[in-house]
């Protein structure tokens, strides 16, 4: 899934070193708990031997204590810089990547990044026909859920059996009841919406009143609506079954959008002025002129390759006559140096596994704008 970097701008900006800490932070067991209380000094003397400053050691042996109350598996990045803590991130789930413990010129996000390709918050709703429990969620983050319940009018909630015109008003009174609490509920969701730019509404519990909340929700938001069957709060499925279909629809998602961008760089190949640019030359040009939409990216292939980090724009050089006069803060590994040119030109990153990105290269881009035609021979 695509990941704008955006956010971590101000913080490539900052001059380093930086160091690093990715490891697992589990201690589910008496083992663990061995391992996690003797784990901040090992890290400490992995970054002392590579010349990490003292007040540096101090801030990371802090950050990196024992995570109380988390469930394993449990995995934590760390960043400090000249005594602070920038980024202290607990992740669930185990190490997607190696552990690593590094002194380095720049911050390197991959770890993270591959760990929780994006911050996507989602909404998961179960709802009634007298009101909803509503709860935020961000794929990827520890601890528990924003939750908000929302508790409508219980007044002539249910239908009766019978006839006549005096048990068609009660009906209809009933029915309006169900459509003023599906509207409160709406109304929470579309603020919610809102205020953290939920890509998925997911909507459980009773048909009738999941329908209702649907028609009610704004139609901005609609199309972010999806059903799932469980019904957590009537002895349906458990919430681990919701929770496996959110997941599920989450991915599916992502597979759809990731097919999108595939697609479009696929359509600009063999365009006369094509809005995409292939290989690293042709990529580091356009990161250089702050012209990548999405950075397309293969890191493994890219890993035992080196770039140039500069200390102001273009950011990125293969070469010290590309750097404009900006400072070279030094060589590092061409995904690092890639990920803070994205961060920095505000472009989004999509990582990709071998044999995805066409004629076998390692780092493609869309572009905001096409290159030029090719110059005569």
């Amino acid at each position: 899934m695509t990941e704008n970097l955006h956010k971590y701008a101000e913080l490539y900006r900052k001059q380093g070193p930086w160091c690093t800490a990715y490891f697992d932070a589990g201690a589910g067991t008496v083992d663990g708990l061995e391992a996690a209380e003797v784990r901040p000094g090992n890290i400490r003397d992995a970054l002392a031997q590579q010349g990490a400053q003292r007040e540096d050691l101090v801030a990371m042996e802090q950050a990196t204590a024992p995570a109380q109350g988390q469930p394993s598996p449990v995995s934590r990045f760390v960043l400090v810089r000249q005594g602070t803590v920038e980024l202290n991130e607990l992740l669930a789930g185990e190490l997607v990547a190696p552990e690593r413990i590094t002194v380095d010129v720049i911050p390197d996000l991959l770890p993270l990044l591959k760990h929780r390709p994006e911050e996507f918050p989602y909404i998961v709703a179960e709802v009634s026909r007298e009101g909803a429990e509503i709860q935020l969620e961000y794929l990827g983050r520890t601890g528990p859920a924003n939750v908000q319940a929302v508790e409508g009018s219980t007044e002539d909630i249910h239908k009766i059996p019978g006839g006549g015109w005096s048990h068609d008003k009660l009906q209809r009174r009933t029915e309006q009841t169900w459509r003023r609490n599906a509207d409160q509920v709406a109304e929470s969701i579309d603020r919610i919406v809102d205020g953290s730019g939920a890509r998925l509404i997911a909507l459980a519990g009773d048909i009738r009143a999941r329908t209702l909340v649907k028609e009610q929700i704004s139609e901005a938001h609609r199309d972010l609506v999806t059903f799932v069957g469980a019904h957590t709060h009537t002895g349906g499925a458990p919430a681990e079954g919701l929770q496996d279909e959110v997941q599920e629809r989450i991915a599916l998602q992502w597979a759809a959008e990731q097919q999108e961008i595939m697609d479009r760089l696929a359509q600009e190949e063999g365009q006369a002025n094509p809005q995409s640019a292939t290989g690293i030359g042709a990529v580091l040009h356009a990161l250089q002129q702050a012209q990548v939409e999405v950075l397309i990216m293969n890191d493994g292939a890219l890993a035992e390759r080196r770039l140039l980090a500069l200390g102001a724009e273009p950011w990125i050089a293969s070469a010290g006559e590309e750097a404009l006069g900006a400072q070279e803060l030094g060589r590092v590994p061409a995904p690092a140096a890639l990920l803070r040119a994205a961060a920095l030109t505000d472009a989004k990153v999509l990582l990709v596994p071998d044999g995805v990105l066409p004629g076998g290269t390692d780092v493609a881009a869309l572009l905001r704008w096409p290159t030029g035609p090719a110059a005569p021979a």
